[in-house]
């Protein structure tokens, strides 16, 4: 993005995690909006065969976690994971079979979410370490006062189509522009931690529900209209939200793909640019997701410092 920022000013800091298991209780069961109650598979663990680029909806799924969810086993340091990283930010894998494979931050949820190609998750699991080099948080556009940047680092910043327009706007290019109406869980919390629901945004529920969103992809830089993310989340007329889709398929009311945020601001402020390649594998991957593992691990060796 042709954009003047901060870059240069931002620390960077080494943080660690884990990939952590998938987790339940003895209640099993949860009830999706038609009353129809359901035990699926979702959050936690490493999930295989869904990375940017591919579908958020039509899996016999609920809150689909793609990759790897990595987070901390100390409550204070798992929050600052949560806080710290940015989407687009890199990782790697630090023990286990995978050691050395190098994946990128694709959003927050109730885990950190990594994309790693696939022949390194799996054969990675829960426990295996992982460092996240997190910069990002901080991140301002010195020609843009008014708009607010969230959980974008600024390697992606450079790589995302769009800058600074003739007539003074962010040219922001998306895939996808998502009504308020559609804006559910998530609403209310700070915008530097998990992601933003939303609603009616696959098939199956009725076409009372339906959105328009059920081609949404995991990896979709998206618009919300009349949200605002500056500081917190909530309905705002004339606000713009621009975020990446992070998470997939839900079945709880009020649940759905879930975009964690890039930025936010007065709507005046952009100028849209509806684009069907502004999603996140167009920029991030240095090879393709179907890659062998020793491909990936050269690949990483070459870029490490």
């Amino acid at each position: 993005m042709k954009v003047q920022a901060n870059q240069v000013r931002l620390p960077r800091q080494v943080l660690a995690g884990e990939i952590w298991p998938a987790l339940a209780d003895r209640h099993a069961f949860r009830v999706d909006p038609d009353g129809r109650p359901f035990v699926l598979p979702g959050m936690g663990a490493v999930t295989l065969g869904v990375h940017c680029g591919d579908p958020a909806t039509g899996y016999a799924s609920d809150h689909l976690e793609p990759g790897a969810s990595v987070r901390h086993r100390d409550p204070a340091a798992n929050y600052a994971l949560q806080f710290l990283t940015c989407i687009g930010n890199e990782v790697r894998v630090a023990s286990g079979p995978a050691t050395g494979a190098v994946g990128h931050v694709i959003g927050q949820h109730a885990y950190v979410l990594v994309d790693f190609p696939e022949a390194a998750l799996e054969v990675m699991g829960p426990g295996d370490g992982v460092t996240v080099v997190a910069v990002g948080q901080g991140l301002a556009l010195a020609e843009h006062p008014s708009i607010v940047v969230k959980n974008c680092d600024p390697g992606l910043l450079d790589r995302l189509p769009g800058g600074t327009s003739a007539d003074g706007r962010l040219e922001v290019h998306v895939a996808a522009r998502v009504p308020a109406e559609a804006i559910g869980a998530g609403a209310g919390m700070i915008s530097e931690y998990a992601n933003t629901d939303l609603m009616g945004a696959y098939a199956g529920l009725g076409d009372d529900l339906s959105l328009g969103l059920e081609s949404l992809r995991i990896g979709d830089v998206v618009c919300l209209a009349d949200s605002d993310h500056r500081y917190g989340r909530g309905y705002r007329p004339g606000y713009l939200t621009i975020g990446v889709i992070s998470t997939g398929q839900c079945m709880l009311f009020g649940h759905g793909p879930g975009p964690s945020t890039l930025m936010s601001g007065p709507a005046e402020a952009f100028s849209i640019v509806d684009d069907a390649d502004a999603n996140l594998a167009s920029w991030l991957h240095p090879w393709p997701s179907d890659a062998p593992l020793d491909a990936a691990l050269e690949v990483a060796a070459e870029a490490a410092p």
